[in-house]
Parts: structure tokens; C-alpha cells; sequence
């Protein structure tokens, strides 16, 4: 009996130096568990448990190295029995780590990162940020300088800088304390994603929920500034002008404060980059889009339909967009 079809992992979008535009497999694709995106490299986690480091920074990392999570200063690692922040990020981690915090083995095992035993982890300081007990954290998300957190119940939590709406409590506050957005209370959630400036989250019967900056249309909302981009421009390798949405001044939005209801049919996924936004749908495994032209429109990417290709996650870095697929 033939086992099941392999997952292959492929990126697009602006990585190593380049812009790929249309989707490109994955160096070793098929032996990658998960992908842990950074500004300048990445982080590979194989079938094998071995953790490898590419881009600006590579390398094989320790095998009692279970996951990371890769920053531009420090590189945060989890181990089998601590957590620990390395500076500067290299693969052969000589002499002393510049932070740790010792783990036991069965709770390095069950650790999702950035969600630690007794709160989360950030590869910047302080690393360490303790959560409260009665919140019941099933997953934990970052933003640059917020955090999203969805209960065990299905609730959503954020906290952080409010300046760009990415909150979702309908102002432009700061929360220095997780607080319940309340616009979403009584509807519970099972995906939740945090991008440079904004965030999203999934029901659990497929809805997608968006709030926060909306300059480059991640929100999928209409945006001035992309219009205005796009204003004498033409589509590359075309010469063809590019047809920017008609849409009334008062309609554009920059900061969306409260989470917006998309009209996408079941989402079972979602991921958020520094500005971008894509999202998996249950009935055809669509996301995003491959171009190089911004767009406050979700559109398919035609690629995997095209390949035969069923696509089962996503992963947004800052620039780039990751995608797990198998033969449909």
C-alpha cells in the first residue's frame, strides 16, 4: 500500500537578495517538518529533528536543538533541557549563551514556540515574558511590537503597541497587559496570526477576522496609497497600464481599529508578513498571490491548482511567503 504523498515546501516573494515571484521549491523541501522565518535568514526544522540555519546565517545547529526562533541580534533557541538566547546568531553557539532558562525534558518536548511553560519567548530582550495563569494560552503569535494570543477556549487576547489598530479594540492605544477583544467575543476562534502591523484571526466554521495597518491593502481593504501607487504604472513585462479599483475618497482605509469580516469561503489557515497576508481556503487550497504588483484584493495563486497541487499550510516571513503542499 503506498504511503502518504510527500509534503514539499516552496517560497516566493523577496528572499535572499531576490525577488521570486512565482512559487520555487524549497532547498531539501521534502525533508522539512517547518519553517521558521527571519528578516535576514531562516530556520529549517527536518524530519530528522536537526535544525539548520540559511540565508546570512548557516549552518547545522546541535541536535539537542528542538526549534528556534530567529532575530536579527539574538538567535532563541529551545533545547532539550533550556531555553536559550544566543548574540551574535551562528550555528556552532561557542562559549555561553547570552541568556537561558533551564527547561526539564517532557516540557522542552510539548513547548510550541514562542509558547513556553509558564509564559512566551522573543529572540530580543528581556526573551522571557511571564502570561497569566487564568488565560490558558493554546497558541501565541508575534507582531514586531504587539502579540495575539488565542485561549484554550477560543478567545482572543492582544496586547502591545496599538498605534497602527493592530489590537483590534478600536483605538490606536498601547496595552501593556493582554486584553479580550471584545468585538470578537462569543465567536471562537481556532487560527490566529500576527503580521508587522496588523493581525488576523479564523473562526472555528472558516470566517477570517483582519484588523490593523492597511498601507499595502494586507487587510485586503481598499487602500489610498496603493491606488495612488498604482496611478501610471504598468503591469511588468507588459507595458500594459495597471487598472487601480475605482473607489470613493471616504472608502480607502489606512488603520482598520476593529477586526473586519472578509468575504473568503473557509479559511483554514492563515499567515501575516511584514505587509502581506495569505491565507489557505478549505475547498481549494488557495492563497495570496505571485506577482510583484501589490493588491488590496485577495487573489489565487494559480501555480499549485495548476501543478496539481493541494496546499496544507502556510507561513508568512516578513517579505516571503512559505507553502506546504502535496500532489492532489
Amino acid at each position: 500500500m503506498a504511503g502518504p504523498a510527500p509534503r514539499v515546501w516552496f517560497v516566493f516573494g523577496f528572499r535572499d537578495l531576490a525577488a521570486t515571484p512565482v512559487p520555487v521549491p524549497v532547498p531539501a523541501g521534502e525533508g522539512l517538518r517547518a519553517v521558521r522565518p527571519g528578516w535576514s535568514y531562516e530556520g529549517h526544522v527536518t524530519k530528522g529533528s536537526r535544525l539548520l540555519l540559511q540565508g546570512a546565517v548557516c549552518g547545522c545547529l546541535p541536535q539537542d536543538c528542538l526549534d528556534l526562533l530567529p532575530g536579527e541580534t539574538h538567535l532563541l533557541l529551545l533545547r532539550a533541557g533550556a531555553l536559550e538566547a544566543w548574540a551574535p546568531p551562528a550555528p556552532d553557539l561557542r562559549g555561553d549563551p547570552a541568556w537561558s532558562r533551564p527547561l526539564c525534558p517532557r516540557e522542552a518536548a510539548q513547548a510550541v514556540l514562542p509558547l513556553v511553560p509558564g509564559g512566551y519567548v522573543t529572540p530580543r530582550p528581556p526573551f522571557f515574558t511571564p502570561l497569566p495563569p487564568m488565560l490558558q494560552a493554546q497558541k501565541l503569535t508575534l507582531g514586531h511590537d504587539h502579540v495575539v494570543l488565542l485561549s484554550t477556549g477560543g478567545a482572543l487576547y492582544t496586547w502591545g503597541s496599538g498605534r497602527h489598530g493592530q489590537l483590534g479594540h478600536g483605538s490606536l492605544e498601547c496595552m501593556a497587559e493582554p486584553r479580550l477583544v471584545e468585538a470578537l467575543h462569543g465567536v471562537p476562534m481556532g487560527e490566529v496570526a500576527a503580521g508587522g502591523w496588523h493581525s488576523a484571526s479564523v473562526s472555528e466554521a472558516g470566517d477570517l477576522y483582519i484588523w490593523g495597518w492597511n498601507r499595502w491593502g494586507q487587510l485586503a481593504l481598499p487602500s489610498q496609497a496603493l491606488a495612488e501607487s498604482k496611478v501610471g504604472a504598468t503591469v511588468a513585462g507588459t507595458g500594459s497600464p495597471i487598472k487601480p479599483a475605482s473607489h470613493a475618497a471616504d472608502e480607502f482605509i489606512s488603520i482598520q481599529a476593529f477586526p473586519a469580516l472578509l468575504d473568503l469561503p473557509e479559511v483554514s489557515k492563515i499567515s501575516c508578513g511584514s505587509s502581506h497576508t495569505a491565507a489557505v481556503t478549505r475547498k481549494y487550497g488557495q492563497l495570496g498571490h505571485t506577482d510583484t504588483t501589490s493588491s488590496d484584493q485577495p487573489q489565487p495563486v494559480a501555480y499549485f491548482p495548476a501543478n496539481r497541487l493541494r496546499v496544507e499550510d502556510v507561513v508568512c516571513g516578513p517579505w516571503s511567503t512559505y507553502v506546504c503542499a502535496v500532489e492532489a
